[in-house]
């Protein structure tokens, strides 16, 4: 074995040496040779920092104690990559667009750059992530104890060994993660030494796999044996935590501040998404290879031992000492992989979300130009580290480091999956509001810190007392038995209660509360961001001095890139100066710039300060133009249906009022038909009868005789207008077309009524030259139709002088023949009655007919083609008589 002070110097020569690649990285890079530096591969393995210390140690530990349990950990991100490749590609885009620099930067851009939510999405990730902090701590700290022998530094205990591993992440963290402010410029040398990481504790464990089945066992067959004698084979599926924990994995991956940051702030090419989406997923096939074969042999040739340092103890045990030591820094590769991004990334987020904040708010009546803001935001993510540091650290001290690594990450993301309903929601529903995301994460994380975390960091007495017993004697409100119910899985009860409560709050709160206008152009800019990857603020021009913008970014940015920024701008705009003209366009590229370095939130707040104010500009409405389309759309379908609702109405109320006065015309009617043919009958009746008698001379016979055959001449003539009706209503009509002149039509119905002969007054204007048009129609059905109009006027034109003037206009290709006479005309009320069967006007009580004239009329017109109106406007009653085209046309 090693001594201990041979491990720490091997442990400094391969620090030393990711230093030596990220450093060599970096500046092929400031060279431009990237070249694979920037590749699909590269990015593909910095993925890796998901199989932290917890997937090397502890998956191996998970198999030995639940079977194949520990798959779901690798099967939620294969799900991820392989089935959700949209969002992810989603989600790159929108970080690239926004200059996203975090998992809460990105939730508080998408809700109006909220510097309240992202402070609580912070906070959310230090906790969540805390326990993750504490597992490396006791991964590299128990395999320095099972590892190392004691040299010249003695033997130093577990406590000891945590806090200088603490103090040293932190310190290469320090030193390599905050050397640039920009964190929203890529990282080569991060990404590469995590890339070399991966490639290390990978090939430690295929090692470690390979040795196990045919080092060990006797190959793959062997190790089938063994499994099957093992306890493994009595593992029993339980659905419902193998779902859970798989969706859990699902959202990790999603939702972890250090994976957020390789998958989409780390990302330089969108493109790189298609290799991972495929590569990643074999990389975790062969990471989780060798786990159940490790587990097997471990279990048998260590009984006793502690599952979660097989991958270590197995090689150390057979005196495979070379092979444990690529082991043990496989696992130190895991830990420090994972700490110096989730440092980086909390470092980030407590800088630009709760420090620099503050800072801004306590120097708000202070010059903005003043100070030295670059080295404030270095200082402030310098400290962040530290302290980050030193909560995993105490953590780990307060749970005693006995749980189980599996159960610890397990922990961790249900933690930080608290925010993953506003942030699926936020890029997907443009209804998600600021309150809604707010009041669902806070929900969600307080169920989950006082029903999982409390009770696991209280192990060794810490609060001992309130969680047995519960807050002020609750007994429901015991972490153990939330809501009283019992025999529960913790972690998916947990899981339900906090993700459940969350989403519920998310969506409700949402529904009634209205987002801020920059809230919905955000959340266009998100939800639509494959059509608009730009960021959705703009800037009024002319309020701010171009000097006075430079001092602030060289303040951020420092001296030289701001100078070099500002510098281009101004070539951009054709200006010979320094300094660009501080127009709209160069204010939203200088808040993208210093939201690299700062967060979208404090940029924004930063600029404002300065500038005093921002404008939507038309890029902007076009942006939310689909949605206010949308939102027009369906306020103009309320209002077209409430206008149909309304027009429904009008006409049911004159449907209504029409049948009123149908129903007192058919009164009319039956009283006026049965006065029709009771008359002639009663005549015809009692003349028949002095006929008979035979008492009478030859002058009273005749003249009775001539009284009957009228009055028999009348009945005829109803009964034939009530036949022609029910044939014309019922298309069984026959029409004898033939070639005929308008004008020969309209004598003979002047004739046929007795007009002219009648000598009763009615004086007829004609023009006998426009009448000259032939015509191809049945003469004898469009004669009556003329003879009908020309009795109606003979018997209800009230004039003193009655006149009918006779009008043939030719328009197009028809004909209209207009009947208008002077006298008052029709009742407007009436006017919707006169061509419905039975009707008469109130003003011809005295008339004869039954008033079926105008009813024959328009179904005569009906089946020539041509129609029959009423034409309001003309002083008294006009009819319009429209003869159709193909009359003409065929004539």
């Amino acid at each position: 074995m090693l001594s201990l002070d041979g491990l720490i110097a091997i442990c400094v020569l391969y620090v030393l040496g990711l230093f030596a690649v990220a450093f060599w990285a970096e500046k092929r890079a400031a060279e431009g040779r990237a070249g694979w530096l920037n590749s699909p591969l590269t990015y593909t393995l910095s993925l890796s920092i998901y199989t932290t210390a917890w997937t090397f140690y502890g998956a191996v530990g998970s198999a030995a104690r639940s079977g194949l349990e520990f798959m779901t950990i690798y099967l939620g991100p294969v799900i991820v990559f392989v089935g959700w490749f949209w969002l992810l590609r989603k989600l790159v885009r929108i970080g690239r667009a926004q200059r996203i620099t975090s998992i809460a930067d990105m939730i508080s851009s998408r809700y109006g750059k909220s510097g309240g939510l992202a402070a609580l999405v912070t906070v959310l990730a230090v906790v969540g992530t805390t326990p993750y902090l504490a597992l490396q701590l006791q991964s590299v700290t128990l395999s320095f104890s099972v590892f190392a022998q004691p040299g010249a530094f003695g033997q130093v205990g577990s406590d000891v060994t945590a806090i200088w591993v603490a103090g040293g992440m932190a310190l290469f963290t320090i030193i390599f993660g905050t050397r640039s402010l920009d964190v929203n410029e890529r990282h080569p040398g991060l990404v590469s030494a995590i890339a070399l990481e991966a490639i290390v504790k990978l090939a430690a464990l295929l090692a470690v796999g390979v040795f196990v089945v045919w080092g060990v066992a006797d190959g793959p067959s062997d190790i089938l044996d063994r499994i099957a004698e093992s306890p493994l084979a009595e593992w029993q599926l339980n659905g419902a935590r193998w779902v859970g924990l798989t969706m859990l994995s699902a959202a990790a991956i999603l939702c972890l501040p250090r994976m957020f940051q390789v998958l989409v702030v780390e990302n330089a090419d969108e493109r790189h998404l298609a290799t991972a989406a495929w590569a990643f997923p074999l990389y975790l096939l062969l990471m989780s290879l060798f786990v159940l074969p490790i587990a097997v042999v471990g279990l048998q040739v260590l009984p006793g031992a502690n599952p979660d340092l097989y991958v270590l103890t197995l090689p150390q045990a057979m005196g495979q000492e070379g092979l444990a030591l690529l082991v043990f820094l496989g696992g130190f590769s895991s830990a420090t992989s994972m700490v110096i991004i989730a440092a980086l990334a909390l470092s980030t987020m407590l800088s630009n979300h709760i420090i620099v904040p503050i800072w801004l708010r306590l120097t708000a009546g202070d010059d903005p130009m003043s100070g030295d803001m670059r080295r404030v935001a270095l200082m402030a993510r310098r400290l962040s580290i530290i302290g980050v540091m030193a909560l995993g650290l105490i953590y780990y001290r307060a749970s005693g480091g006995s749980a189980a690594l599996a159960s610890i990450g397990l922990i961790a993301f249900l933690g930080v999956a608290q925010v993953l309903p506003a942030l699926i929601g936020g890029i997907f529903w443009r209804g998600a509001t600021r309150a809604g995301a707010g009041a669902g994460i806070a929900v969600g994380f307080g169920i989950w810190a006082w029903v999982l975390l409390l009770p696991n960091a209280a192990t060794s007495g810490l609060m001992e007392g309130m969680l047995a017993g519960g807050p002020f004697g609750i007994g429901w409100l015991r972490p153990e038995t939330p809501l009283g119910i019992t025999g529960a899985d913790p972690l998916l009860l947990t899981m339900v209660l906090s993700l459940g409560s969350n989403l519920a709050m998310f969506t409700l709160v949402s529904l009634v509360t209205f987002p801020s206008p920059m809230e919905r152009l955000q959340g266009a800019q998100f939800v639509n961001v494959f059509d608009h990857s730009a960021p959705a603020i703009g800037w009024q021009a002319g309020v701010a001095a171009a000097d006075d913008l430079l001092v602030m970014a060289q303040r951020i940015l420092g001296t030289g890139r701001a100078g070099r920024l500002f510098q281009e701008a101004a070539r951009a705009q054709g200006r010979a100066a320094r300094l660009p003209d501080p127009d709209p366009d160069f204010l939203k590229m200088l808040e993208r710039e210093l939201a690299g370095s700062v967060g979208a939130a404090t940029a924004h707040a930063m600029v404002y300060q300065i500038t005093g104010g921002t404008t939507v500009s038309v890029q902007d409405l076009l942006a939310v133009a689909d949605e206010t389309a949308q939102m027009m759309e369906y306020s103009s379908r309320l209002e077209r249906q409430s206008q149909e609702l309304t027009r429904s109405a009008r006409q049911l109320r004159e449907a209504n009022q029409k049948l009123t006065q149908l129903g007192e015309q058919k009164d009319a009617f039956l009283s006026q038909i049965s006065h029709e043919l009771r008359t002639p009958m009663t005549s015809i009746r009692a003349f028949s009868e002095l006929l008979k008698s035979g008492d009478l001379d030859e002058a009273a016979r005749a003249r009775f005789a001539g009284i009957i055959h009228a009055e028999s001449l009348r009945l005829t003539r109803l009964l034939d207008d009530l036949l022609d009706l029910s044939v014309l209503e019922h298309g069984r009509v026959s029409l004898n077309e033939s070639a005929a002149s308008l004008g020969d039509v309209l004598d003979r119905a002047i004739h046929a009524t007795g007009v002219i002969e009648a000598g009763e007054g009615l004086r007829i204007l004609r023009d006998v030259e426009a009448e000259r048009i032939s015509l191809w129609t049945d003469p004898d059905r469009l004669a009556q139709v003329f003879i009908n109009i020309l009795s109606n006027a003979r018997k209800y034109c009230d004039a003193e002088e009655p006149e009918l003037r006779i009008t043939v206009s030719r328009l197009g290709p028809h004909v209209d023949v207009d009947f208008i006479d002077n006298g008052s005309g029709i009742p407007e009320r009436q006017r919707r009655l006169i061509f419905e069967k039975f009707t008469r006007l109130e003003t011809a009580r005295d008339a004869q007919g039954a008033g079926l004239g105008l009813a024959i009329s328009r179904e005569i017109m009906a089946r020539l083609g041509g129609g029959l109106t009423y034409v309001a406007g003309h002083g008294g009653a006009a009819f319009r008589v429209r003869l159709p085209a193909r009359a003409l046309r065929a004539a």
